[in-house]
C-alpha cells in the first residue's frame, strides 16, 4: 500500500511539458531554436534544424524537489520567411505546480526577429495584450494564429504532464 501512495504522490507532483512542433510547409525551415525557463529544465532540447516536412520535440521538467512546475519560452528563427518583419517564432507555455490557483496556459505567435527569448518575453505572452500572438488556457480550444503565408495551429492536453503539439503550415 505504502508503494502504491508514493507512486499516486508522484504522478499528482511531477509535473514536465512535451512539446511536438510539425513543420508542414513546403518551403519554410525553423532553425537556432532557444528556450528559457521561468521554471524547471530543459531534459530533451529540439533538434536545431526543423525543415519542411520535419518534425521535432522537446521534454521540458521541473526541478525536482521544488514546489514549481515548467514554464517556458520558445522560439526558432524561421527561413524562408516572406514576412520580413515576422520571421521568428515562439512559443510559450506554464505548467503550474498548484492547479488550486493556477492552470495550464500557452501562446504561440511570431515576432521580428530582434525579439528575444527572455522573461520579458514570457511576461509579454503570459499576461500581456495578445499583439502578435494568441493565448489561451489548455483546457480551452486549440489555437490558430495566421501571418503573411504561414499558419500556426496549437493545442495542449490540460494534464499534469501536458503534451502541447504544434503544426506549422503553408496558407
Amino acid at each position: 500500500m505504502f508503494f502504491l501512495q508514493q507512486v499516486l504522490k508522484m504522478s499528482l507532483t511531477n509535473r514536465q511539458c512535451t512539446v511536438e512542433i510539425q513543420n508542414l510547409t513546403s518551403r519554410f525551415t525553423l532553425c537556432e531554436p532557444c528556450a528559457y525557463l521561468i521554471s524547471g529544465n530543459c531534459e530533451s532540447p529540439f533538434s536545431p534544424f526543423l525543415g519542411p516536412s520535419m518534425s521535432g520535440t522537446a521534454l521540458f521538467k521541473k526541478t525536482a524537489n521544488t514546489a514549481c512546475g515548467s514554464v517556458a519560452i520558445l522560439t526558432f528563427d524561421i527561413l524562408g520567411s516572406p514576412i520580413q518583419e515576422k520571421d521568428r517564432l515562439a512559443v510559450m507555455f506554464s505548467n503550474p505546480y498548484d492547479f488550486t490557483f493556477y492552470s495550464n496556459y500557452y501562446a504561440i505567435g511570431l515576432f521580428s526577429k530582434d525579439k528575444q527569448c527572455d522573461k520579458g518575453l514570457y511576461d509579454e505572452m503570459y499576461y500581456g495584450e495578445e499583439v502578435n500572438f494568441v493565448r489561451g488556457k489548455a483546457s480551452g480550444p486549440s489555437l490558430t494564429y495566421k501571418a503573411g503565408d504561414l499558419i500556426i495551429r496549437a493545442s495542449m492536453s490540460d494534464s499534469y504532464q501536458p503534451i502541447l503539439k504544434l503544426d506549422i503550415c503553408d496558407i
